[in-house]
């Protein structure tokens, strides 16, 4: 694996790779690697010839009282996983390779839809924050296609509106969940979770399962069974951001008639952030 800390640097040696009539496929991260992040470089080189993986802790899409400055960091160790894994170029730059001109001033790409609700209510500016720094990156690596975890669901549906409406000629693919063994999304703030907390949390994906069960089922009552969850997301004890049953396209709160839902939920524990979701077809 080679890396690259220049965009000019790697754009050069993917041109080459261009020229040979290789396909790249790419996928973005912000370090702290799991095995759900290596699953998405393996989808990647099942179908492409060169797999392209980037690190950067995007500033841009991080609150003021989020988590920036502590995000964990494990460069060396990521590392090790991506060369296991076949991934064949790293871009790992830094914030003045990203952001020349600084954050203030940089241009931005703003996706009007699916960004003001979920967690774009609670996380204001996350979304701008994240559709531009992935253009970016596209703009940087031109890969064929680019694959995204289904975890971020909404950061999916939004990523592949923006990558619609700018006709960029990169296909938008998913990858399942990856889960711990009790079943918790994996995520790299999944650690910090406590251990009084941990054996709890499973709350979050148990009530999700539980309204699909119920809509399959024929309920149709969304309002209620949204907050019946509410409720035993607090009886586990912890704290509701949303809990949502969602047209899977558009994010909007589920017609009755609609045929493609999604039910997205996240919770607060003591000092991280978790989110989840279950999509279910009615057809």
């Amino acid at each position: 694996m080679q890396v690259f800390h220049t965009a000019s640097g790697l754009r050069e040696v993917l041109y080459k790779e261009r020229r040979k009539g290789l396909r790249i496929g790419f996928v973005a991260t912000m370090g702290n690697l799991h095995d759900g992040h290596l699953a998405l470089i393996e989808q990647a080189g099942q179908s492409n010839d060169i797999v392209v993986c980037s690190i950067f802790v995007n500033a841009l899409q991080f609150g003021l009282n989020e988590d920036w400055d502590k995000y964990p960091r494990t460069y060396e160790s990521d590392c090790a996983k991506l060369r296991q894994s076949g991934c064949h170029y790293l871009f790992h730059p830094d914030d003045s390779e990203m952001y020349p001109n600084g954050l203030d001033t940089q241009s931005r790409v703003i996706c009007p839809t699916m960004t003001d609700v979920l967690c774009g209510a609670s996380r204001p500016g996350h979304f701008e924050g994240v559709t531009t720094v992935v253009s970016k990156l596209f703009n940087i690596v031109q890969p064929d296609e680019a694959i995204f975890g289904t975890k971020d669901y909404q950061q999916l549906a939004v990523i592949r509106r923006m990558a619609e409406d700018l006709c960029m000629p990169v296909k938008i693919s998913s990858a399942p969940i990856h889960r711990e063994p009790d079943g918790l999304a994996m995520s790299s703030r999944n650690s910090y979770i406590s251990e009084e907390e941990r054996p709890k949390v499973r709350v979050l994906k148990e009530t999700l399962e539980w309204i699909a069960q119920q809509i399959v089922a024929g309920d149709s009552d969304f309002p209620q069974l949204q907050a019946e969850a509410v409720k035993r997301i607090e009886c586990a004890g912890f704290k509701t951001d949303y809990m949502t049953i969602s047209n899977s396209k558009t994010l909007q709160p589920a017609a009755v008639d609609d045929r493609q839902i999604t039910i997205l939920g996240a919770i607060y524990t003591e000092a991280a952030r978790l989110i989840d979701n279950v999509s279910i077809s009615l057809e």
